[in-house]
């Protein structure tokens, strides 16, 4: 199915009994976000807000609320994009099957951007910033914010639709210090193609032009966050995506996409900035208020009846999570084509994505040797941390792909996707004097707060290969029990304890001299401290994005009976996690009580 316009894509969706129609008017601050997030829980369907208080716009949300829903939606393209995306990745697969491969060429036309199509649609009406769906997400939220942009820039070095870059970054709307419908807000973290060209644009002293598109068929939403790779840009993918040419035009040297809703361009000037934020961002924290580009807005467009697209992010999961699931059915083995040796990879979504990274690659260095230990993988770690967004993986626990065990000759099953059984895995066989690597004062993910400052703080790499070291706890030890700390079994080899005042260094004390005996016969691998272990026992992912998101490996690390050996760290017992919520993290968002109950008496009408 072929959708020249958002709007022909929710009618599709409505044929099929995928769309809810929300007929009363409804408050952009805090009310569509709670109705979003609750249909979304309930693994509801696309929502169109048809009256939206103080806009006459329409919005739409949950768009890619299942994966379901996002096959569905592509259901005639996804095919051909992947395997165009394969023989981007491996040509010479192409050669071998030359009939199958000709058979994609049809949809590489589409890849094709469209330029200077009719641009009247968009171009329908000029509107204000005042104008749109002004939606307030969170609580503690700074303002209004666009949550599904497809923000578009070009090189300054080679300008042109050909090296220009569309990547999903926050667009704060109003608040703070902006000046209504003048100015607004533009965010975005490390690793992003954005920053590239805001560099060229200011060593040339000149203001980076800026689009925001917004809408539009849903395929260039898409576009807008795919890891897509080397050579392929996000305009190309967004049309073989949407089974027809990306249409853009230039208006005042702006790129305009002709099939989107709305299209807000601007410019940023060298060393212009303002305070941005805070926002409730995927992590589950909001992301606090920072100095970020300040966009001097030029002009707004609207095509009529135009619809705005928009999303709602917060702990995982979230819609986004459907994002990160149809990314990965369509690049496939991308990643792993990318980094020689990686068999698979899986960036944990109830973690946040980027804290949590789990690995399976090779170990193909000393094959001639009886006693297994990590060599190949530690190559591979370090290849991930310099790969694009892979690089702002905090915790990255890799091992070698399945071999076949000497006790019953049968091979051990591993899935980087069940990520109870992997880590149990590599509990099993880690060594901790030696597995554990950190790497400290360095770079951290723009919305992880858990380092010592923005963009700053510590990763660790745990790499294990090898046999079974271990049978990991399946009770609390007695030792554990006397602490009175309300030691709660999170999964076999893992514990966590209230804090009650406990820190780090009181617990390696109490434990003292017993590490050994605790990791190697009691099979206790990890200790986790937290404000409440019954909370975090209650649902792996409670323990899971906890323990990862609230701790800086470096700082928040240690163990029992630890030690330094030629600058190594390691240590004889178990791994302590400082999991509390230190002075310094941000806040975790939570909902408005009100609005709950005005959201439930409203939303039981339409018997959800």
């Amino acid at each position: 199915m072929t959708y020249s316009s958002l709007e022909a894509c929710l009618m599709d969706l409505e044929r099929t009994g995928q769309l809810l129609r929300i007929k009363e008017e409804v408050d952009p601050y805090l009310e569509m976000a709670a109705i979003h997030l609750r249909i979304f829980e309930q693994k509801g369907p696309a929502i169109l807000f048809e009256k939206v208080k103080g806009s006459k716009f329409r919005a739409a949300s949950n768009i890619f609320g299942t994966l379901e829903r996002s096959e569905f939606i592509f259901r005639d393209t996804l095919p051909s994009v992947k395997q165009l995306i394969d023989i981007k990745i491996n040509p010479l697969a192409a050669i071998q099957n030359p009939i199958k491969s000709l058979a994609a060429l049809p949809s590489a036309i589409n890849a094709l951007p469209n330029k200077n199509p009719i641009a009247k649609p968009v171009l329908f009406e000029e509107i204000n910033i005042s104008d749109l769906p002004l939606i307030h997400h969170w609580p503690m939220d700074g303002g209004a914010f666009v949550t599904l942009p497809q923000v578009y820039t070009e090189d300054a070095d080679k300008p042109g639709i050909g090296n220009s870059n569309l990547g999903m970054y926050r667009i704060q709307l109003n608040g703070n210090d902006y000046i209504l419908n003048k100015e607004i807000g533009l965010h975005y973290q490390l690793h992003r193609g954005i920053g590239v060209h805001q560099t060229k644009a200011n060593k040339k002293g000149l203001p980076l032009k800026v689009s925001c598109f917004v809408g539009g068929p849903p395929a260039h939403s898409v576009a807008a966050v795919m890891p897509l790779p080397e050579g392929m840009s996000e305009m190309n993918f967004a049309g073989v995506l949407a089974g027809k040419r990306f249409g853009y035009t230039y208006v005042d040297g702006f790129c305009i996409s002709t099939d989107a809703d709305f299209v807000i361009t601007g410019e940023v000037f060298p060393g212009e900035n303002k305070p941005e934020g805070p926002f409730g961002d995927h992590l589950g924290y909001y992301s606090l208020q920072h100095p970020f580009p300040v966009m001097k807005v030029h002009k707004v467009y609207a095509r009529k009846n135009a619809i705005w697209a928009f999303t709602v992010v917060g702990r995982p999961p979230q819609e986004d999570t459907s994002f990160g699931q149809l990314i990965h059915k369509i690049t496939g083995s991308a990643v792993s084509n990318e980094i020689p040796g990686l068999k698979e990879v899986h960036a944990v979504d109830a973690a946040g994505v980027h804290p949590l990274l789990l690995a399976i690659g090779s170990e193909r260095y000393t094959p001639f040797l009886e006693n297994k230990k990590p060599a190949e993988i530690l190559t591979i770690a370090n290849h991930i941390l310099g790969t694009g967004q892979l690089s702002l993986a905090k915790f990255v626990w890799i091992t070698a792909e399945a071999k076949k065990s000497k006790a019953d000759n049968s091979a051990v099953e591993l899935d980087v996707n069940n990520v109870p059984a992997f880590l149990q895995f590599m509990l099993a066989r880690m060594d901790f004097s030696s597995d554990l690597h950190f790497y400290t004062n360095t770079t951290m993910d723009t919305l992880d707060y858990s380092g010592d400052g923005l963009n700053s703080g510590s990763k660790l790499v745990l790499a294990a290969y090898g046999e079974v070291r271990r049978n990991l706890a399946t009770a609390v030890p007695e030792k554990i029990c006397a602490l009175n700390a309300n030691a709660q079994l999170i999964m076999p080899g893992v514990i966590a304890l209230n804090a009650n005042g406990m820190s780090i260094t009181s617990l390696q004390e109490n434990l003292r001299g017993s590490g050994e005996m605790l990791l190697e016969k009691e099979g206790v691998c990890m200790l986790i401290i937290t404000e409440d272990a019954t909370w975090m026992n209650s649902e792996l992912n409670n323990f899971i994005w906890a323990t990862f998101t609230r701790t800086n490996p470096a700082k928040d690390i240690e163990g029992v009976d630890s030690f330094i050996a030629n600058k190594h760290w390691g240590c004889k017992g178990p791994l302590i996690f400082d999991a509390t919520i230190k002075k310094h993290h941000a806040p975790a968002v939570v909902k408005d009580s009100e609005v709950e109950k005005k959201v439930t008496a409203l939303l039981s009408k339409y018997g959800f």
